[in-house]
């Protein structure tokens, strides 16, 4: 099949092996998919990662082993979406909040898994999701890390009285900010580009050059989407004392933060990975959350080297595969 591998350098490969189904997995026939941050952070050497790239997508389910019994309602044919995080079978992690965090997982283009830039890819039956009729193969596309933003609400309460702040105007940062509007908090989205945060601002949510930021420190939740080191010490320099600092960012290398400041200020952290996929399906299915306006560009497979190319490019936000 085709497939984008990373090994000692990114490669299109037009005769991968084929994954075949397992007991417990299922073979999903990929429609399209989209690069994130994390995947061009991976071809920097985050995670040491060799294999099939790609986590965020839509599909057919194509096919089960023989014998399958419990396909949680789905059957072949069916456009589904997939939770990362990969658990066996028999383990006794059986929701993605217990399978984010299971010792032994592997994850869907990250970790010790082949991922979904590819004609197709397996996984976990128990992963699988049933995307409605209703949202498109594109919407679907971000279910992945739109969940990763819902995610903040079931770690954090965020209250309607709260002053929040979401810094940094990527595809995630674009994504948490919608999602914390639903809460009714008094919210601010900074980031650097004028046209990025216009996206939000044209859904009523109120928006801020974070270049422009007065230096008070009286914000209740800051949520940190920057991707850059430097992005953690000026969350933590937004925040009131005892204030909770939400942390996106996955990148490659080590930051320098003033851990000091985080004692002295008695500052919540909390680390924030993958969310639940239903909330997430039901916020697009209902349109409460607009995705469409943060697709840049979209290459067919085969031109995936180009695309990583253009996914790399200042101010740009998803670029989208077409499978």
């Amino acid at each position: 099949m085709r497939a984008l591998v990373l090994s000692d350098q990114l490669s299109f490969s037009s005769d991968y092996p084929t994954p075949v189904p397992v007991p417990g997995e299922a073979i999903v026939r990929v429609t399209r998919a989209g690069i994130c941050n994390t995947d061009l952070e991976l071809i920097k050497g985050y995670m040491g990662f060799r294999g099939v790239l790609g986590h965020e997508f839509a599909g057919v389910l194509a096919k089960v082993p023989e014998g399958s019994a419990d396909l949680a309602g789905l059957q072949v044919g069916d456009r589904v979406v997939a939770e990362i995080n990969c658990v066996a079978p028999d383990s006794p992690s059986r929701d993605y909040f217990a399978r984010a965090q299971d010792p032994n997982r592997t994850t869907l283009g990250i970790s010790c898994r082949d991922g979904v830039f590819a004609d197709d890819t397996r996984v976990p039956i128990a992963n699988l999701h049933r995307v409605p009729a209703s949202v498109s193969d594109d919407e679907a596309v971000f279910v992945e890390p739109l969940a990763a933003a819902c995610q903040i609400l079931e770690q954090v309460h965020i209250k309607p009285t709260d002053h929040a702040c979401v810094l940094g105007d990527g595809k995630l940062g674009l994504l948490c900010a919608q999602v914390l509007a639903t809460t009714g908090c008094d919210l601010v989205a900074m980031g650097r580009h004028i046209s990025k945060l216009d996206i939000l601002r044209q859904r009523g949510i109120r928006t801020q050059l974070s270049s422009d930021w007065n230096g008070q420190r009286n914000y209740d939740v800051v949520v940190e989407c920057t991707g850059a080191e430097s992005g953690f010490d000026q969350a933590r320099r937004m925040l009131r004392p005892r204030g909770t600092l939400v942390l996106k960012s996955t990148f490659k290398g080590l930051t320098t933060a003033n851990l000091t400041m985080i004692v002295v200020d008695e500052i919540n952290v909390v680390g924030s990975r993958c969310g639940p996929f239903a909330p997430a399906l039901r916020l697009l299915e209902s349109k409460r959350v607009d995705v469409l306006s943060l697709i840049h560009a979209r290459y067919p497979l085969e031109e995936a080297l180009r695309a990583f190319e253009h996914a790399q490019r200042p101010g740009v936000l998803k670029v989208l595969l077409d499978v």
